[in-house]
């Protein structure tokens, strides 16, 4: 399921040039906060990725929602 999320959620991730040959930058725009900025195109989705399992992990540890993507709802519930 967390293979999953990841996957769906890097689908959705843009990146962009920056200006003066600054490098990339890269964001998944429904996650806040998920974004990355280095050299090189592959450097910044390996970064970007690396931000995203960081996200979600802080995120399930203090109980924020994450939000769902596509099918992939990474919400626990408890069961009794």
């Amino acid at each position: 399921m967390l293979t999953a999320y990841i996957r769906e959620a890097m689908k959705r991730a843009r990146y962009e040039i920056l200006p003066d040959g600054e490098g990339y930058f890269g964001r998944i725009e429904a996650l806040p906060g998920v974004w990355a900025n280095t050299e090189t195109l592959e450097a910044c989705r390996d970064e970007l990725q690396e931000v995203l399992e960081e996200w979600i992990t802080v995120g399930l540890k203090k109980g924020h929602p994450i939000p769902a993507i596509e099918s992939v709802n990474l919400d626990v519930s408890e069961v009794a």
